[in-house]
């Protein structure tokens, strides 16, 4: 059975109110290790989303 890796990004509204989006992938435990961060620096609507490899979300 072929192992797949699922990569992540994230997206928020920072302090300011701009919207934001990661510009890296990151594995399933960074990327929650990483919204705790956002959210912790005030930013808000703070989400992982699942993307393809090579992918990454728009803010």
């Amino acid at each position: 059975m072929p192992i797949t890796m699922q990569n992540y990004a994230l997206t928020w509204t920072d302090t300011t109110g701009k919207a934001r989006a990661s510009s890296v992938a990151y594995d399933k435990g960074s990327a929650t290790s990483r919204k705790a961060e956002l959210e912790e620096g005030g930013n808000t609507d703070v989400k992982v989303i699942p993307i393809r490899p090579g992918e990454l979300p728009q803010p």
